[in-house]
């Protein structure tokens, strides 16, 4: 072998352990740092959302703070959009997303997601005298939905002869809901209440249910050691109730049972 060949590979060699030590250093990196960035979508009731005191709250936010204190880091929540959450992991901006993310397999070509924590409902919603029972009925309808997110994609696919409008964030989807831009939102069961509890007189309501989703914790691919920690953290605050009473206080319901027994 010419030396020039022996140089070559052992370049080649050098260069692929270079970029193995990012990934493989991340959480010990992440440890260094003392602190834990997390990008959660503050427009999105009951996941994230900000109070009357201009502080981040929501099941995600919650969750991150719990996952935080349990690696014995402090948390830095990062505002992200729901259409710039893998953008802004992908980027570096944030260590994770918890952003009520649903797992699908689009996005695992991107990111890699920790084993389910939770689940999300994609459903349709409606004021109470609309004759609404399934996706067919969408058909010349203007709908609103959250860009990016699993109700863009199922509307636009399976309602193609629906109007669909769309918003940057859950926020600004509830405020056309709420004020009458639009009589039909594809999102979330909790967030539809949102929308009946923001202006009763509009008496919005779930109509039918489109999907269920797993959610996932996202992060950069081939992380094992971060990967290994956050896994482990789901199956023991799933067991132990925590991740569960978050859910409750915020969703009203509890996590689905088979979330929970698969994490056993």
């Amino acid at each position: 072998m010419t030396n020039s060949r022996i140089l070559r590979r052992t370049l080649l060699a050098v260069s692929a352990a270079i970029l193995c030590v990012p990934a493989m250093a991340e959480l010990a990196d992440i440890k260094a740092a003392g602190k834990l960035r997390v990008g959660i979508d503050f427009g999105a009731p009951f996941y994230g959302f900000v109070d009357d005191k201009m502080k981040p709250v929501g099941s995600d936010v919650e969750a991150a703070e719990l996952l935080a204190k349990d690696l014995g880091l402090q948390v830095e929540i990062v505002n992200t959009t729901n259409s710039a959450r893998i953008p802004n992991l992908l980027s570096n901006k944030v260590d994770l997303i918890i952003s009520s993310l649903s797992i699908t397999p689009e996005r695992q070509k991107a990111v890699d997601f920790s084993i389910p924590y939770g689940a999300i409902q994609a459903a349709v919603g409606a004021p109470k005298g609309m004759k609404i029972t399934g996706i067919e009925d969408l058909a010349g309808k203007t709908v609103a939905v959250t860009r990016g997110g699993p109700q863009d994609k199922i509307v636009s696919e399976r309602a193609p002869q629906a109007k669909v409008v769309r918003f940057d964030d859950e926020a600004a989807s509830i405020t056309a809901a709420a004020t009458g831009q639009t009589d039909i939102v594809a999102i979330t069961p909790p967030i539809i209440a949102a929308i009946a509890k923001k202006n009763p007189a509009r008496e919005f309501e779930t109509k039918f249910i489109l999907q269920s989703y797993q959610l996932g914790v996202a992060m950069r691919k081939d992380q094992p050691e971060l990967m290994k920690a956050v896994n482990g953290w789901i199956k023991t605050n799933l067991a132990n109730g925590k991740l569960n009473a978050i859910h409750v206080k915020y969703a009203g319901v509890p996590i689905p049972k088979d979330i929970v027994d698969g994490a056993k």
